[in-house]
């Protein structure tokens, strides 16, 4: 009995230490682009805040596997630099989209449902609510993360997680001055 009782201890703290659990989840993420930049410029009182993904990706796949990285831009000025970025660290890409994200975004998440365990998407309007309940019905895991106080309730309530996105996710741009770029030219 003794030993049963030692034996199941081990396995019990061997079966709880985190590094024994593999994960093997292929996550993809959607970000409303419009919507997340909207709410971080309010978080920051800045319209030059941006997601820092150096920081926020890894945050968010918490050692899960990324299938898919789409940033659902509206309007044709999307920066070069972004989607050059996007795809050379997560092999990601920015997709124009003629008017709003949302029937971009919700049609990428319906395809890409049969090919991912967890969709997290990256916007707290309301308007997904219908998509976040017909993904779990499919029996996708949905996590949404969002600014928290841009975020209508019925999304956090719904999905299955919500990551808050804090300042400690974003960083603000600072422009080079045109004056300092134009010196550094005629040196």
């Amino acid at each position: 009995m003794c030993e049963l009782t030692v034996s199941l201890f081990y396995l019990c703290k061997k079966m709880t230490n985190s590094e024994s659990v593999i994960i093997n989840q292929s996550v993809a993420i959607l970000i409303d682009g419009n919507n997340i930049e909207m709410s971080l410029h309010s978080l920051m009182n800045d319209k030059l805040a941006m997601i820092n993904f150096d920081i926020l990706i890894p945050k968010l796949l918490d050692n899960r596997g990324l299938n898919r990285l789409i940033y659902f831009r509206e309007g044709k000025s999307i920066s070069s630099k972004l989607a050059d970025r996007l795809h050379e660290h997560y092999h990601g890409s920015v997709v124009p989209c003629h008017k709003s994200a949302d029937i971009p975004l919700t049609i990428k998440a319906t395809q890409l449902a049969q090919k991912v365990d967890t969709i997290i998407i990256l916007s707290g309007d309301s308007d997904y609510i219908e998509l976040i309940r017909h993904l779990k019905g499919e029996g996708v895991r949905v996590e949404v993360a969002a600014v928290e106080q841009t975020t209508a309730p019925i999304i956090k309530a719904e999905a299955d997680y919500f990551v808050t996105i804090d300042k400690d996710d974003v960083f603000v741009y600072n422009k080079p001055s045109g004056k300092l770029f134009k010196k550094q030219q005629k040196s």
